[in-house]
């Protein structure tokens, strides 16, 4: 159990109950309907959660990366849809957050922190493990850049009052040629697909956008050639995001299973005390207090402004793949039943599927942690 401060620790236990109270009791509907998790938007910016990870001096509760990897499990194990709408809106103003000046932080991450949610806009249908691959393109015309492509499996597009669009200003430049841009959906010249139709986190709606827009130059984030450092900054705090929402469905699914092997009888004897059954509960335990360990590693590098790719990488890759471990156990644990979509466990076994795909595949983790190793 991690050690947070008075302050900290009271947010925490807020999170608890608005998760208990608002998002557990909706979760079920909303990915029986694929109705979006922005449903919860007024409450979870009433609570501050939308701008938990914004400094305080824009707005945010400024809540440290150790509590915040709580934070996040809480809401993840209540509802993997909101979790997914509510980190995918941090990537885009971690985007701010990392590579903006001082007026663009003020001007974007204020409302951001309040009801204004974001989508990060970096892969594209062609360009996802890679994203140098990127066809999306960026030409200065005057003080305003054209900005022409197609990005792919973008969260909260099209309900986003901004879009974090990466794009090349120097095509030739591979990497290094791409910039970030802050862009108004509502301006003109970006166009959405109809929501994906997703295996889990049905709620948390992801979209093609077709883009073809102007942009004035003061809504580049840094200088030409910067966003792909900015992107990479961004991720990584993203990977311990992706960890701590594998933690929280591994958490809600080894609940379930306890909760049931306790009350399921077999010639009149809990299951629970069937040796194979303890065996699997220690197992799934073990798996989650190692991700979690994992996730906080990485969380204490990053709060200490150190540098942690290594560490969020492991987090990632260590709890993406956990996770299908312990729902797949949970479903086992509860028989038949659990197959049923009457019960909750089938559904977090669909949620967690992305998590060995989404922020750099399971794949690409492991290039990443093997190119610190071998230098």
């Amino acid at each position: 159990m991690t050690v947070h401060n008075e302050d900290d620790q009271a947010l925490i236990e807020a999170v608890r109950r608005y998760c208990a109270e608002v998002l557990v009791p909706a979760a079920a509907e909303i990915d029986e309907t694929s109705r979006s998790a922005t449903c919860h938007l007024g409450s979870l910016a009433e609570m501050g959660l939308m701008g938990l990870n914004i400094p305080e001096a824009y707005g945010g509760l400024g809540l440290r990366p150790t509590a915040l990897f709580d934070a996040v499990a809480l809401i993840a194990s209540a509802c993997g849809s909101t979790a997914s709408m509510i980190t995918a809106h941090w990537l885009a103003t971690d985007s701010i957050l990392y590579g903006g000046d001082e007026a663009q932080r003020h001007r974007y991450l204020t409302g951001a922190a309040d009801k204004s949610i974001g989508a990060f806009a970096l892969t594209e249908p062609g360009a996802g493990s890679n994203p140098a691959d990127m066809k999306t393109r960026a030409v200065r015309e005057g003080n305003f850049y054209r900005i022409t492509g197609t990005k792919h499996f973008i969260s909260n597009a099209a309900e986003a009052a901004f879009i974090v669009v990466y794009a090349k200003t120097d095509p030739a430049a591979g990497a290094r040629g791409i910039s970030a841009f802050v862009v108004d959906p509502k301006a003109g010249g970006v166009r959405f697909g109809s929501p994906e139709r997703t295996m889990g986190l049905r709620g948390g709606h992801v979209f093609e956008v077709s883009i073809d827009c102007l942009v004035a130059e003061e809504d580049r984030l840094g200088s030409e050639g910067s966003g792909f450092r900015t992107a990479l900054k961004v991720l990584d705090g993203g990977r311990v995001e992706i960890a701590a929402c594998a933690v929280g469905i591994a958490e809600a699914a080894l609940g379930a299973a306890i909760e049931w092997a306790k009350q399921r009888k077999i010639g009149g004897e809990p299951i629970a005390g069937f040796q194979g059954l303890q065996w699997m509960f220690a197992d799934m335990a073990t798996d989650i207090e190692a991700a979690r360990l994992l996730g906080m590693a990485a969380a204490t590098k990053r709060e200490a402004g150190e540098r942690y790719s290594r560490e969020s990488s492991m987090a990632k890759l260590f709890a993406s793949e956990m996770v299908g471990r312990v729902t797949d156990k949970a479903i086992q644990i509860h028989g038949g039943y659990g197959y049923t979509r009457d019960l909750p466990l089938e559904r977090y076994a669909r949620d967690a599927r992305i998590f060995r795909i989404y922020e750099g595949s399971s794949e690409i983790q492991r290039n990443i942690i093997a190119r610190t190793i071998l230098g």
